[in-house]
């Protein structure tokens, strides 16, 4: 009986996609074969429909064409403002992504789902506007073409023989939540193009003589019903997965082949697929290993394995799977892929044998809604022990030397001799599980021949031991042949199933450490940095898993491959096989059909992207990477290789792009800070030192102010020049430190004295606690530290604006706080203005390269310190630097510091 449970894990993930999938918004296609058909107003007309149902639509953006039928639509819907971009000196309109996810509307409409948006976007796509959109929960309509779909694109151009640059990614398509075909024949299209209600007359003349041809129209429209029915196909088959719905629902002709160790099977093959070409419909192809058929000889499997590549180039789906029974395997693999005909070889025994059911036979009783097929299969030369190959493995099996056997009959004599004791303790049903243990363990150990045979033996030492008269087959009690043939059948049958069960936890191990190897292999791929790294473990994870040698190739700037590990790497592998696999994005070499006499197998690492190289597999037993299960892991492997490799790739052009970003805005920076820092009291200077010389004498007054100007700007000029020095000394790492015990308040004095002139008769009030420990400082940086600071507070705040300085003790650390009235700090922007060439307005008369801050952070750092900016509640900005605590020597104490007010100045 078929179990129709449904897997929990398929159960888990169906509740983790329906979750994620209900935060998200809707999206609904309106699909059609070219322009033209009605998309938009199909979509419109359903629009309108929804606003007089009161639901919220937006208008995001539509494209009438100037359709007269199609503007009278889009009246009584809510615009959104397009904005307006700037491209080569004209100004073009585009969809406002922002406002939309402001407005957050409860559905949003934009036309033409595969339109460019212009240069300087957020995104290079529309398409990548509605993944956003969709991600923040709006549904969205929109339009397109199968032309636009990108796996449909060579078919387009090669039908209308004009190149459409504009696509979409089939998994956009595929992942919509509704797609509405929108249809028209083509010779009602051609009419309305006549008409002018598709393009501007001009415009149709030309449409129809190039892409607006019937032909071409009718290939389009087929191309479109047919990809629309696939995606309904898909639904069909996920909804049957969903609610686990086992009969066949014969809503599209598909083939399912059943292919086995046999005579005859490449005819079966070659039989299926002139019938699926015949009618046009796709097919699988499948092989199941049941307990049996995994011990045949390596010749046969490797001959089936060989017939599976032969149908999956001739267009099949292949599919190996495991089972102890081929007829449920085949019905459920038929009812999970909605696959209505079964085909399968005829059985040719010569006699009949009515109390076995051939394959078809139990196929059609177990899949009662299938259709089988049989085909004739050429007659056996020896029909002699002919027996089916689905239950039993055609041709049987040689032994495989006597030791499983030996061990066999060993396990019964145990059994026997530890039940010698026991006669007189236990009944002889008791007496019996000994022997059935020894079945159950000889089944376990060595097969199912072995069990068999210890069935057997278990059954007879039973009988000539225990069984009255003992030491004789003879029986006093016709009763125990009863005992005896039940005997037999249940150690058969628990022989029989322990070997299944086996073989199944066999088979699970392998797939299961599989799976774990690959999952640590794409754990070991996301951290690699290097490609040298990317090869390493590859390395390991081939040798693991196939006994297999491998070498990375990676391909160089110029396309040309080199080998990752080295040049003695690349000595091993052919580089010209190599480049061909790379060049035609096709495995080459051993196993394949190019060039199989090669050492080694060559396969192409094809990432999104691009090709990134080519991988080189030299196996220690080529047989391990016939079978299509081994080929698609090396065919997973290589393509978690290729994405390593380009996210590598990416990797190093981000930090490339990053620093050549960053160069050029020092550069800028370092341009705008000569040409207009260092030029304009340049400029000035040389001005007045014009008008000294070619005017008479002035007077002494004028005098005094002229030198006083040129003063003022040498000084300026000397700033920032200093600043420049001091910043690159302090990157450099060439600044020591000389640190000196000293008192704040006479920090702040010399920093005042210096800035004598600066302040503008500002007054700076400084509240300092009686109790402030000294500071372990360098008394020249931390003044510069001091300067800087009320430089800024200056350059920044209104003239007159009163200054406050203060500082206290924070555990470990000495707080000091520099507090204006001026504007306060970009919000935002508090932490940026302590990056070099960074000012506070973005645009600003304000003089100045943007050095100091990033002096003082600079300096402070150096001290072990750091330093913040923030703005005040009541207004202004406050700008903070701690300092670490130490332990200064012993001092007398010294009189208070009061609090008072310091008036910059002569005087001060």
């Amino acid at each position: 009986m078929t179990d129709t449970r449904p897997d929990p894990d398929q159960l888990l993930a169906r509740l983790q996609a329906d979750e994620a999938q209900a935060a998200r918004g809707k999206l609904k296609i309106f699909f059609g074969a070219s322009a033209g058909v009605g998309k938009t107003f199909a979509m419109l007309q359903r629009a309108q429909d929804l606003r007089r149902q009161g639901v919220a639509v937006l208008l995001g953006l539509v494209e009438t064409h100037g359709r007269a039928d199609t503007e009278a639509l889009v009246q009584g819907l809510d615009r959104l403002p397009l904005r307006s971009v700037e491209h080569k000196g004209r100004v073009l309109q585009e969809f406002d992504l922002d406002a939309a996810l402001q407005r957050r509307p409860a559905l949003l409409l934009l036309d033409e789902l595969a339109h460019s948006n212009v240069p300087g976007s957020r995104h290079p796509k529309r398409w990548h506007d509605v993944e956003e959109l969709l991600d923040a929960g709006i549904d969205v309509w929109t339009t397109m073409n199968v032309q636009h779909l990108e796996s449909l694109n060579d078919v387009v151009t090669g039908i209308t023989g004009i190149r459409v640059w504009e696509t979409v990614p089939d998994r956009i398509f595929d992942e919509a939540d509704e797609v509405v075909i929108v249809d028209l024949p083509p010779d009602e299209l051609l009419l309305r193009l006549k008409q002018g209600k598709v393009y501007l007359p001009q415009q149709a003349a030309t449409a129809v003589r190039n892409f607006f041809r019937k032909g071409n129209l009718i290939a389009l429209r087929e191309l479109a019903l047919r990809r629309t029915a696939d995606r309904v196909d898909d639904e069909m088959l996920q909804y049957r997965r969903n609610r686990s719905v086992a009969p066949v629902w014969q809503t599209r002709e598909a083939l399912l082949l059943c292919i086995g160790p046999g005579d005859g099977a490449d005819k079966l093959v070659r039989a299926a697929s002139r019938m699926a070409a015949q009618l046009g419909v796709p097919w699988h192809c499948l092989y199941v290993e049941t307990p049996r058929l995994q011990r045949l000889p390596d010749a046969v499997r490797q001959r089936t394995l060989r017939l599976l590549t032969l149908a999956e180039e001739a267009g099949a789906t292949t599919a190996t799977l495991s089972g102890r029974s081929l007829p449920e395997e085949v019905v459920r693999y038929a009812q999970a892929h909605n696959l209505s005909r079964v085909l399968l070889g005829r059985d040719t025994r010569r006699w009949p044998r009515p109390w076995r059911l051939t394959l078809a036979e139990a196929v059609g009783a177990m899949g009662p809604d299938l259709d089988v097929i049989q085909i004739a299969l050429p007659a056996r030369q020896d029909e002699r022990g002919a027996r089916p190959w689905w239950a039993w493995g055609t041709p049987a099996p040689e032994m495989q030397g006597w030791r499983p056997y030996a061990m066999a009959a060993l396990c019964c004599a145990v059994a026997a001799v530890l039940a010698a004791p026991l006669q007189s303790v236990f009944e002889l049903a008791n007496i019996v599980m000994l022997f059935l243990l020894a079945v159950v363990v000889a089944a376990v150990r060595y097969g199912r021949g072995p069990a068999v045979m210890a069935a057997f033996l278990s059954v007879a030492a039973f009988d000539f031991l225990y069984v009255a008269p003992r030491f004789s087959f003879s029986v006093s009690d016709a009763q125990y042949l009863l005992t005896f043939a039940v005997m037999l059948v249940v150690a058969l049958v628990i022989g029989q199933m322990t070997a299944g069960l086996k073989f199944q936890a066999l088979v699970a191990t392998r797939r299961e450490a599989r799976v774990g190897a690959l999952y640590a292999m794409s754990r070991d791929l996301s951290g690699a940095l290097m490609a040298e790294q990317v090869a390493e473990i590859a390395a390991r994870f081939l040798a693991s898993q196939f006994d297999a040698r491998s070498t990375l190739l990676v391909a160089d700037a110029n396309d040309r491959l080199v080998a990752s590990q080295g040049v003695e790497a690349e000595k091993a592998v052919d580089l010209g096989v190599a480049q061909w696999a790379y060049d035609h994005a096709e495995a080459a070499g051993q196993g394949t059909n190019t060039l199989p006499a090669a050492a080694m197998l060559y396969l192409p690492l094809k990432a999104p992207m691009r090709m990134r190289g080519v991988l080189a597999v030299a196996p220690q037993q080529p047989a391990r990477l016939v079978g299509p299960e081994q080929q698609r892991l090396l065919a997973t492997c290589a393509s978690l290789l290729a994405l390593s490799l380009e996210r590598i790739h990416y990797v190093e052009v981000a930090q490339q792009t990053t620093v050549q970003v960053e160069s050029e805005r020092l550069r800028n920076s370092l341009l705008a800070a000569i040409s207009h820092d260092l030029r304009t009291p340049l400029a000035a200077m040389v001005g007045m030192a014009e008008s000294l010389t070619l005017q008479p004498l002035p007077e002494p007054a004028r005098q005094a102010e002229l030198a006083h100007a040129m003063r003022e700007s040498a000084l300026r000029m000397r700033s920032q020049v200093h600043n420049l020095l001091d910043m690159a000394r302090l990157q450099s790492g060439q600044v020591h430190l000389h640190r000196q015990w000293l008192p704040l308040e006479e920090a702040l004095g010399s920093a005042l004295r210096a800035m004598d002139g600066t302040l503008d008769a500002r007054r700076v009030k400084a509240q300092l606690p009686a109790d402030l420990p000294l500071l372990q400082v360098d008394p020249a940086l931390f003044e510069r530290v001091l300067c800087n600071l009320l430089e800024n507070a200056a350059k920044y705040t209104p003239p007159g604006s009163p200054l406050g300085f203060g500082a206290e003790v924070a555990g470990d650390w000495v707080r000091i706080t520099l507090d204006d009235e001026g504007p306060g700090l970009p919000p935002g922007r508090e932490q940026a203005i302590f990056e070099m060439f960074e000012r506070g307005r973005r645009e600003s008369a304000t003089p100045g390269v943007g050095l100091g801050l990033a002096i003082c952070r600079a300096i402070v750092e150096a001290h072990g310190g750091r330093i913040r900016a923030e703005n005040r509640p009541a207004g202004g900005a406050r700008f903070i630097v701690e300092l670490p605590r130490g332990e200064p020597p012993p001092m007398v104490a010294d009189e208070a510091w009061p609090d008072q007010d310091i008036t910059e100045g002569p005087s001060a």
